[in-house]
């Protein structure tokens, strides 16, 4: 069989499925992304092609199109990349793609028959969801036309796709209702053999202080720290959490751009200014600002955390919520759905509201005062993902046979009420007009 990847940062959520399917004897397998993103996967049978990075929208490109134009300029570079290998010979049998970005705009004039099966990551909503969640950030009405006409560049792209696979319940709920039989939920996976408790593992900050499974260690992670993740409220709330803990430490893991949603105000970085705003009522030397470290050190501070506290607007989940729970860590999270769909109140994590500052601490401070009661969360946690979302026995053998059906043209498993062939029936596009 003869798969195609595309992702303008690959490997991103291929970074297990492109290597298992390279490995079967016969598979051709070749990724397209943006020619900086390249190489770290480094599979030597993985073939890699990269695109130059795209020019943006022009400067007289009206405001609402500026992000489509961005993406049809994505679109075209992707497209012509396959043009170039249809014309050395490789027509794939289906193409797994992460349309976000547009590169899943042309595909289907490129290779007319060929099977697609497209990442559904999240559908940009112009009213619920993430839209307006802070009711100290609301959307302009120009802000909203602008997402109306976003929303284009995934629907252009499902327009052609076979099926689409999205990670969670929640994700795919984004997704318009006419779409939903078409998307079947596999979550991206964990390596539970891997991403499993030590307690003999330590972690040192960049200070020097090294900490073990036996010290009273807070953690919080986010790619940026932004409101997004909450980390406005977690900052908020730690001049009480610190002021009851007397003996413990806060690990930060964030870089200080933005993700998700507006920059900050006036050339500033949230993490700074949130920070700025607590830091004259807390003990500075018991938080620790650690920016983005390697990912095996992550996992061992994960493994030392006394509690782990994660935030989300109802937006994409993050991988480190699920990665912490497959480490047995005892999870204060926010009581928004992406999180309620792992997590449920006392069973296997702690909930609060979102805004709420003041309950968050008490939450941290209920668990930390009583590590023997929680410990069943913990293996709850771990359990979850044990059972649902374990990457080699459970995630991987489902989007494998995912592929395999749509690329034979056979109604998936999880996806459509029905498992009839689809061989005959047209694409999305030709369904939906």
């Amino acid at each position: 069989m003869k798969i195609l990847f595309i992702h303008q940062n690959f490997p991103g959520q291929y970074k297990h499925i492109a290597p298992a399917l390279a490995e079967v004897p016969g598979n051709e397998v070749i990724a397209i992304g943006e020619r900086p993103n390249l190489g770290r996967l480094r599979h030597p049978k993985v073939r890699e092609v990269g695109y130059k990075p795209p020019q943006g929208a022009g400067d007289k490109t009206h405001p609402y199109v500026r992000r489509l134009e961005a993406a049809v300029r994505r679109g075209q570079q992707a497209a012509r990349v396959g043009f170039h290998l249809k014309d050395q010979g490789f027509t794939p049998d289906i193409i797994c793609c992460h349309p976000g970005w547009g590169e899943g705009l042309f595909l289907r004039d490129v290779w007319p028959d060929t099977r697609i099966l497209n990442f559904c990551e999240m559908h940009t909503r112009t009213k619920g969801y993430d839209i307006n969640f802070n009711p100290n950030a609301q959307t302009s009405l120009d802000g909203l036309l602008k997402l109306r006409v976003r929303k284009s560049i995934y629907l252009l792209s499902m327009e052609q796709a076979d099926w689409g696979i999205a990670p969670t319940h929640w994700q795919k709920s984004s997704f318009p209702d006419f779409l939903h039989d078409r998307i079947s939920v596999i979550f991206d996976g964990v390596d539970t053999d891997q991403v499993c408790p030590d307690p003999t593992r330590t972690f040192t900050t960049k200070s020097g202080l090294t900490l073990g499974a036996d010290d009273e260690v807070i953690t919080f992670i986010n790619r940026n720290l932004e409101p997004y993740r909450g980390y406005d409220v977690f900052m908020r709330a730690l001049p009480d959490i610190l002021a009851q803990r007397p003996n413990a430490q806060v690990l930060i893991v964030g870089d200080r751009g933005v993700s998700y949603g507006r920059p900050a105000p006036d050339g500033q970085s949230y993490a700074d200014m949130f920070w700025d705003e607590v830091k004259g009522r807390l003990d500075t030397s018991r938080v620790h600002f650690l920016g983005r470290i390697p990912y095996g050190d992550l996992v061992d501070m994960m493994r030392i955390s006394s509690v782990h506290v994660y935030l989300t607007y109802p937006f994409i989940l993050s991988w480190s919520m699920v990665e912490a729970m497959s480490i047995g860590c005892l999870i204060v999270g926010s009581a928004t759905p992406p999180v309620e769909e792992m997590l449920t109140d006392g069973e296997n994590g702690l909930l609060f509201d979102f805004f709420d500052a003041q309950q968050l601490a008490a939450r941290v401070d209920e668990a930390l005062s009583h590590p023997d009661r929680f410990r069943s969360l913990r293996e709850a946690a771990r359990r979850t993902v044990i059972e649902r979302y374990e990457l080699q026995r459970i995630c991987l053998p489902q989007q494998l046979q995912l592929i395999h059906d749509v690329a034979a043209g056979r109604s998936p498993r999880g996806g459509s009420d029905t498992e009839a062939d689809f061989a005959d029936v047209p694409t999305l596009g030709r369904v939906v007009g």
